[in-house]
């Protein structure tokens, strides 16, 4: 993304009309600054619908994906995020792990997840695609915009 989107200024902008995520989520792709409308997912321990979801055109879109903040498999590696980058997602939050660190930072894909863990999650679909999640008390609707940089996460209310 060539203009680089600043949280900060962009909340003492709009202030009360965005929520800030305040959990500290780490930057793992190659684009550290990226927005677009939300698309979610809700699952646990299973990337199937990661997976799927992402292989359809993004058009600028990310994907908030609520993994209950499990750490001990990963939602997303290499090949998923490079079939995000071939559909044009603009990004992908997970609340929860990711693996193949070092191929993710050489992407043109903005990421963001609590961590890292080597092993794979389950493939079976369990799951729900463009619901309502809530992350750290914010309300994430399909269709609002996300607004993601080093300093953190902006959700629209």
């Amino acid at each position: 993304m060539s203009e680089h989107l600043n949280t900060a200024d962009l909340y003492d902008e709009r202030g009360e009309e965005l929520e800030s995520i305040s959990v500290q989520f780490q930057n793992f792709g190659g684009e550290s600054h990226f927005s677009g409308p939300a698309r979610t997912i809700r699952c646990f321990e299973d990337n199937a619908l990661v997976k799927t979801v992402l292989a359809t055109p993004g058009e600028g879109a990310v994907l908030v994906v609520d993994g209950q903040g499990s750490l001990r498999t990963a939602l997303m590696g290499d090949l998923i995020a490079a079939s995000a980058v071939a559909n044009g997602w603009a990004g992908v939050i997970i609340n929860g792990a990711v693996r193949d660190r070092e191929a993710l930072a050489t992407l043109s894909l903005g990421i963001k997840a609590l961590g890292s863990n080597p092993k794979k999650s389950a493939k079976t679909g369990v799951g729900e695609v463009d619901v309502e999640i809530v992350i750290d008390h914010v309300r994430i609707q399909p269709g609002v915009m996300v607004y993601s940089d080093p300093d953190g996460i902006l959700v629209e209310r």
